[in-house]
């Protein structure tokens, strides 16, 4: 699932907001400096969602305050990215 999200830095409070058209506006007391903001979002977001971090993927936006990420709902692409391929036997 891909969310879009807004991101206002240096903000006096920190918080997750969910817009009318279903993106994001979250602020952040740290300044962009080296990804830091972008991780404090992942974090926030993650919080929010109930998801560990490691599901959040910054996929467009990485120096904008407008953001995309991919989100990956209840670890089920680690699941099937882990799991052995399957072997046809049979059938030779």
């Amino acid at each position: 699932m891909k969310i879009n999200v807004i991101v206002k830095t240096n903000a006096k409070k920190e918080e997750v907001e969910e817009l009318s058209d279903g993106s994001y506006r979250v602020c952040v007391h740290v300044l962009p400096i080296k990804g830091k903001a972008n991780q404090r979002v992942i974090e926030l977001l993650a919080n929010h969602m109930k998801l560990p971090k490691s599901q959040f993927h910054l996929i467009k936006g990485m120096k904008s305050k407008k953001k995309t990420f991919e989100v990956q709902k209840s670890g089920s692409y680690d699941r099937e990215q882990k799991r052995a391929p399957k072997l046809n036997i049979g059938n030779r």
